[in-house]
């Protein structure tokens, strides 16, 4: 069994670049660039936030890739 780390990301803090009208689009484009960066991740937009599952060993390597979107 693997351990799973969550992550949430409140609408209200995510940076102008994204297009807060989409937040669906915005989880999809977060799940996107970690899987790129080879990390097993599941976004997903859940109603005041975007949450964000994955295995917590790609932990470190996930909050790399979220400081480069801007979103840690």
């Amino acid at each position: 069994m693997t351990a799973t780390t969550t992550i949430r990301i409140d609408h209200a803090a995510l940076p102008d670049h994204f297009d807060h009208s989409r937040p669906d689009a915005i989880a999809e484009s977060i799940e996107t660039a970690l899987r790129e960066d080879g990390i097993t991740a599941e976004a997903s937009d859940v109603i005041s936030h975007i949450k964000i599952e994955l295995p917590t060993s790609q932990l470190t390597a996930a909050c790399a890739t979220l400081a480069d979107l801007n979103l840690i």
